[in-house]
């Protein structure tokens, strides 16, 4: 595994953990619900930029990509 693939699974953890923390989410909810709602193709697709932001902005993000894919959490 390549180093980008490690520090990308990483960072997915970290932000899986924030989002649940923030929305008072266990972490499989949390992470159950970024998948379902396309987040974490998100964090995947544009961690070059996302990982550079705030914890609290990658959540904002990763809120506002899930409900305009269907999600309900706010």
């Amino acid at each position: 595994m390549s180093q980008l693939e490690q520090n990308k699974i990483r960072y997915t953890v970290a932000c899986v953990n924030e989002f649940a923390r923030s929305k008072s989410l266990t972490t499989i909810q949390a992470f159950t619900y970024l998948l379902e709602h396309k987040a974490i193709n998100f964090l995947d697709e544009f961690y070059d930029v996302e990982h550079t932001l705030s914890f609290e902005d990658a959540v904002s993000d990763l809120t506002n990509v899930s409900l305009q894919n269907g999600g309900k959490i706010q």
